[in-house]
Order: structure tokens, then C-alpha cells, then sequence
């Protein structure tokens, strides 16, 4: 087995443990690591993450259900939303270059990473159990719900990276609900981004079904750790390590366009 390929298998786990911990993160690391690792083209590393995604999410969702975390009406809204923009992103994304592709997924997490470090008014919402006590604005969450769909299916992101911000920051709820909320609408987008995408995207499914099978493990271990951590630090920890990765990104696929243009 080729070095790269045990190296990306190993960072698999790292994407379960993101989206156990941090209900996000899962593409941020799974779309760089299957086109800078494993040599993927950009919109077939797309369409894989949305698989492995998906399927990690499932399994970290259960954890939280577990815990009581998980705001399930305010998820259906949102995801359901979400849905019609995944599809609706996943047959646009198959038609753009892959390195437009990667620039717009970077400039989108270094936006939702500066917002998430800066915070917003202390949440209204309770963290405790996982009912909608208080509610965000239906309205304004299946807009929101249907802007990052779009975005999900476009850019292959499951979309905690933007569903814990729009959860957290316009929704109201706490960081560890927008955590494990955001798990149970990423299973929703990436199905269907998926779906959109499978249109005009081949994927390597042995690579893909490993990768997932590795990847599992790790939301388990980080759902464990969510609940335990400190609200501020769990928000501002996100930021960062969505900014660095949107800067790694960005420093990867810049050279790409210039040399395009040149």
C-alpha cells in the first residue's frame, strides 16, 4: 500500500473525531485530502467527501441523540431547506473547474471562521435537552437552510462548516445543540448533494468505502468530548481550525488559477 494512501487513511479518523467534536469539519479535511493526497480530481473528491460525510455524520448523530442534544424540529426546517439546495448544487458544481470549485470552498470557510471567532450575542436557546423551547424564525431558517444546500452540493462540503454558524449565530442555539443539530442536516444535504452530483461524477468506491470505514470511528470519540467542553472555547477553537484550513487551501489552488491565466 502506497505511503499516501495509509497517511489519508490514518487523517480519516481525524474527520470523524471533527465531526463528533465540532459538528463540521468532516469536508474541510476529507475534500483537500482526497485531491492533494490521494490525486483525486477536484469534483470527484467533491462527490466522494459527500459519501464519507454523510455516512460519518449518520454515526456521530447517534452519540448526541443520545445525550439529548440534537433540536430536531428546528433540523428538519433547516435541512429540508437544505435538501433542494444540495441537489440543485450538486448538478451546478459537476459543470465548474475543479479549481474554481476549491477557491469558492475556501473563501467560504475563512468567511464563516471569521464570523465564528468573533461570536455573536450570548445564545437565547437552552442547551440542555434537545427541544425547541425557543425556537428560531422558521422563515429565516429554511432561507438559510436553502443557502447552504446550494453550497453543500456545490463545493462538496457536508456543510457544518456554515450549518454550526448559521445554527449558532442566527439561530440562537448553543454551541454543543448547533454542534450536534448540524450533524442531523448534514446527513440530509450530502444524500442529496450526493444524488446531484452522481449525475455527471464517477466515483471511486473502493477508496471511498475505506476511507468511510476508517472515518466511523471517529465521530464516537468526539461526540464524547462536546459535551464537555467550554462554549467560548468550542466556538472560537471551530474559527481557527476552519481559518487554517481555508488559508491551506487558498495557498494550494491560487498558484493553480495564475498559472491558468498566465
Amino acid at each position: 500500500m502506497e505511503p499516501t494512501l495509509v497517511i489519508a487513511l490514518l487523517a480519516a479518523v481525524l474527520v470523524g473525531f471533527s465531526l463528533g467534536l465540532l459538528g463540521g469539519g468532516g469536508s474541510i479535511l476529507t475534500t483537500p485530502i482526497l485531491v492533494y493526497l490521494l490525486g483525486m480530481e477536484p469534483r470527484a473528491a467533491i462527490a466522494s467527501s459527500l459519501f464519507i460525510v454523510g455516512v460519518t455524520s449518520a454515526v456521530g448523530l447517534l452519540g448526541h441523540a443520545r445525550a439529548g442534544r440534537v433540536r430536531w424540529r428546528t433540523g428538519l426546517f433547516f435541512g429540508g431547506a437544505g435538501m433542494a439546495g444540495a441537489f440543485a448544487g450538486g448538478l451546478l458544481g459537476g459543470w465548474i473547474p475543479g479549481p474554481v470549485l476549491m477557491i469558492l470552498f475556501a473563501v467560504m470557510m475563512i468567511a464563516t471562521a471569521t464570523a465564528m471567532i468573533r461570536g455573536r450575542r450570548p445564545a437565547v436557546a437552552s442547551a440542555s435537552a434537545g427541544t425547541d423551547d425557543t425556537a428560531p424564525p422558521v422563515a429565516r431558517m429554511l432561507l438559510v437552510g436553502l443557502l447552504v444546500g446550494l453550497a453543500t452540493g456545490l463545493v462538496g462540503a457536508g456543510g457544518g462548516f456554515l450549518i454550526v454558524p448559521a445554527l449558532h449565530l442566527l439561530g440562537g442555539l448553543p454551541m454543543v445543540a448547533a454542534v450536534a443539530t448540524s450533524l442531523f442536516v448534514i446527513v440530509m444535504n450530502t444524500a442529496t448533494g450526493l444524488t446531484g452530483a452522481l449525475v455527471s461524477v464517477q466515483i471511486d468506491w473502493p477508496i471511498v468505502l475505506a476511507f468511510t470505514g476508517i472515518a466511523v470511528a471517529g465521530p464516537l470519540l468526539g461526540a464524547r468530548f462536546a459535551g464537555r467542553l467550554p462554549e467560548r472555547a468550542l466556538r472560537r477553537g471551530f474559527g481557527v481550525f476552519v481559518l487554517a484550513m481555508g488559508a491551506l487551501v487558498l495557498a494550494q489552488e491560487i498558484p493553480n488559477i495564475a498559472a491558468g491565466i498566465a
